[in-house]
């Protein structure tokens, strides 16, 4: 297996083509047909997340300074192995670089490799670049890559990825002067997909070791190869962060379009829309719900709805009734998420067909047919519900509980609208709010999930490949199985896809795998979201998809004229 090194992404002619091409995408998100799965509906909805945006015209002149903003707030370190959230994700994309790199059109590519060949899936050689600089002027190293790949290994590094990909590597050896070979316990033919994460990220060793507990932080920063550079002393705590070109950047024609780009943390939506609409931020990601309105008809830039890979889902815990799979599939036919995707996200979402956004999919080619064929019915159907609910195994006269952070309150609108659903059905569904301290525990502590029955969750895919996500949602032990869901059937399928060296076949075994989820849902699927991108008049060149976690967004950043 060979990835090439080519960038086929294809820009629009001009900002006002693209203009108008996000107005129709956030009218094809919001039109899209509520019936999901097994009828020609399906494919109505695969076209709109098609008409959705990947990028924005590129930048025709250097910009001086751009102001954008981090709606999610302030990271909480630079450290590459720390960052497995917005805030730290969208910073350190810019500055430390992976092994491969994301695409805005969901591909993989060579970036700080050369390539990957493996034979058997389990023993990959990577060829390292040997013209590649640290922005103080020393080379890249292949023990450097080591070093950054072994941070996740090593368990006093205390790396956010520790488990799934990394846990399945056996080795890390250099194999010649710009080769490292990894060898897996298991085959794994996604490997490279991985590392366009930040599991394949590198930092410098030396700057690693000096730096010590400081490592990462405002003072110390980190010591990477990418477009934008950190120096110490510009990340203002509490205001904003400042990354300045890199103009010893090591790929010439992928150089940052601005001179310095300035990222705040304001999370307010109202100061974020005052901001945006009067210029002083010129441009944000994951623009607040609330701001849509009055984003949307300025006049002093434009509102970009893109092709996403985040979807709004219902995690079960594995106990009470939304433990039990009739329980779950009744309320998902129960529920008219086509509302939720019309009025909570004003548009920008559409009805989920699988645990598994659209917009993944899309960019594989045929395999549209058999998930057609294969996925299970999902669409708005009362009746089917409650035949779905007579295979009920649990007392139904017990309320279902679910927990969302109560500082965003459009969860509450989304869980009311799961509620009357349940009440067509004759069960109760109690939407209860948890502080966002307490709820974040969710995620990583069976403790604090006690007493719930599921939990809301914003979730997205870490890398362009719906077999990883479906492995992390409903593999036996995964990382993001939090109801302790287990089915051979679904293990052997998993195994069997992520064992396939065959691209086509691969993607076909995937979808099988998928089926056999989504018939029970672990995750109960309510939205894919659309990206929410907003950029000033007088800047272009973001990505619009959902890249910008790992992808160097800010260094597309220029002027538009």
């Amino acid at each position: 297996m060979k990835l090439r090194m080519e960038n086929n992404v294809k820009l629009a002619p001009t900002r006002a083509a693209i203009a108008l091409l996000a107005i129709s995408g956030l009218a094809l998100a919001g039109c899209a047909s509520g019936s999901r799965g097994g009828d020609t509906a399906a494919k109505d909805d695969a076209n709109a997340s098609a008409g959705l945006l990947q990028t924005t015209p590129a930048a025709t002149g250097l910009a001086e300074k751009v102001t954008w903003n981090s709606t999610y707030g302030e990271l909480a370190s630079l450290d590459p192995v720390k960052a497995f959230n917005y805030p730290e994700n969208t910073i350190v994309a810019n500055l430390c670089e992976s092994l491969f790199q994301m695409q805005p059109d969901f591909s993989v590519q060579p970036n700080l490799a050369t390539g990957a060949d493996t034979t058997d899936g389990t023993d990959w050689k990577l060829g390292i670049r040997d013209d590649v600089t640290f922005w103080d002027g020393s080379p890249m190293t292949v023990e450097d890559v080591m070093f950054s790949l072994n941070r996740h290994i090593d368990p006093a590094e205390g790396s956010y990825w520790g488990g799934g990909v990394v846990a399945n590597i056996k080795s890390i050896e250099k194999t010649g002067d710009s080769e490292v070979t990894i060898s897996l316990n298991t085959p794994d033919y996604t490997f490279p997909s991985s590392l366009s994460t930040i599991i394949g990220v590198v930092a410098q060793e030396e700057q690693r070791e000096a730096a010590g507990e400081n490592y990462g932080n405002p003072d110390t920063g980190v010591m990477c190869t990418g477009p934008l550079q950190f120096t110490p002393g510009n990340w203002k705590q509490g205001q904003s962060i400042t990354l300045d070109r890199f103009d010893g950047y090591w790929n010439e024609d992928r150089q940052a379009k601005s001179k310095q780009v300035e990222i705040g943390f304001v999370v307010d939506p109202t100061a974020i829309a005052n901001g945006l609409s009067t210029g002083e931020i010129q441009g944000s990601y994951d623009v607040p719900l609330p701001a849509l309105g009055q984003l949307g008809s300025s006049s002093t830039g434009t509102l970009f709805a893109g092709q996403g890979m985040q979807d709004m889902a219902i995690i079960s815990t594995g106990e009470g009734l939304f433990g039990d799979p009739a329980v779950r599939r009744a309320l998902t036919r129960a529920t008219d998420r086509q509302a939720i995707a019309d009025t909570v996200y004003e548009g920008t979402g559409t009805v989920s067909r699988s645990v598994v956004p659209q917009s993944a999919w899309d960019a594989i080619d045929g395999v549209a047919e058999l998930r057609d064929e294969k996925l299970p019915d999902l669409s708005f159907d009362i009746e089917a519900a409650k035949q779905e609910l007579e295979a009920a195994d649990v007392d139904l006269s017990k309320p279902i509980k679910i927990a969302y952070p109560s500082e965003r309150s459009f969860y509450a609108d989304i869980l009311n609208e799961m509620a009357n659903g349940a009440k067509e059905l004759g069960i109760t569904l109690e939407p209860t709010g948890v502080p966002s301290a307490q709820f974040g525990a969710f995620f990583s502590d069976p403790e604090a999930r006690k007493g719930f029955d599921g939990f809301v969750t914003t979730n997205y895919l870490s890398a362009p490949d719906p077999l990883l996500h479906l492995i992390s949602v409903a593999k036996t032990g995964s990382d993001q199985n939090y109801a302790n869901f287990s089915d051979p059937k679904v293990d052997a399928a998993l195994d069997a896809a992520i064992g396939e060296s065959d691209a086509q076949k691969r993607a076909e075994l995937t979808v099988e795998a998928e089926a056999l989820i989504m018939a029970a849902q672990p995750w109960v699927p309510v939205n894919d979201l659309a990206v929410r991108m907003y950029m000033d008049n007088a800047i272009t060149g973001a990505p619009a998809s959902f890249v910008y976690l790992y992808y160097p967004w800010a260094a597309d950043l220029g002027a538009a004229e």
